[in-house]
């Protein structure tokens, strides 16, 4: 019997999820209904579920406290209204993200993951090989921001993803520089809400305040002993890495 864990603040959410998870599969048992961190940490401390469905904003914080604060070992499925906290989901034991309102498709399609990770490891697909593939199915399931919406005095236009060759945040604005040169601004998103749109295989950021796109990148140069100057095609200035970010760029661009 699968042994499960709620942790969800929004009693329709919870009788949802319980109603998907009898339909799916009736020798389960819900361990607990929980809406708080306060009250996850603790019941975890003393209790190991098979399986959690997490919320992820709750009523006294983040969800992320509770797994910050409590070592498990379980896989969780995330069910939040927030589509910005994906790439803290997978960081962890995530297995699912679940954007609410989901159906019950959806709902199955992160079951299945769940029970893939149940089944006996043979010689040749073993837990690491099947966690590889649902993390490559997470991220095929993942749909990127393609366009901006880029307003001026002239009206509305779109700029494509795949024509910015990097972003600049500046004085609290930030601007996209696009492949014929051209600077844009970008009114109504941050830097880090950009970067949460975007592919971390296609977009890295290489500064607190630069956000770069991979096949843009020309050549590296050294520019001083932790740092990389980066060219871009078609741009004369370089951008440099941050002595923080140059190891982790590194091994991105060599992807």
């Amino acid at each position: 019997m699968t042994k499960i864990l709620l942790i969800e603040d929004e009693i329709p959410a919870r009788k949802k999820l319980k109603r998907y998870i009898e339909a799916l599969n009736p020798t389960t048992e819900i361990m607990a209904e929980l809406d708080t961190v306060e009250a996850a940490v603790a019941f975890l401390k003393i209790n190991q579920p098979d399986l959690i469905f997490s919320d992820i904003e709750l009523l006294d914080g983040n969800a992320f406290e509770i797994y910050q604060q409590v070592a498990i070992s379980c896989p969780i499925i995330f069910t939040t209204a927030y589509d910005q906290f994906w790439m803290d989901a997978f960081e962890g034991n995530g297995i699912a993200y679940l954007l609410k309102p989901f159906s019950q498709d959806r709902f199955q399609k992160a079951w299945e993951k769940y029970i893939l990770l149940q089944k006996p490891a043979s010689e040749e697909v073993n837990v690491i090989t099947r966690l590889a593939k649902l993390m490559q199915e997470n991220l095929q399931e993942r749909k990127y921001k393609k366009r901006f919406v880029i307003h001026s005095n002239h009206g509305i236009s779109f700029l494509e993803t795949a024509n910015i060759q990097f972003f600049i945040a500046s004085e609290g604005v930030v601007f996209a520089y696009d492949n014929q040169g051209k600077k844009h601004v970008l009114t109504e998103s941050t830097l880090k809400e950009i970067e949460e749109q975007l592919d971390p295989m296609a977009f890295f950021r290489i500064n607190r305040s630069e956000l770069v796109h991979k096949p843009f990148i020309e050549k590296l140069e050294r520019y001083n002993k932790n740092t990389l100057a980066i060219k871009l095609k078609g741009y004369s200035n370089h951008l440099i890495t941050s002595q923080s970010t140059t190891a982790a760029f590194r091994e991105w661009v060599e992807k």
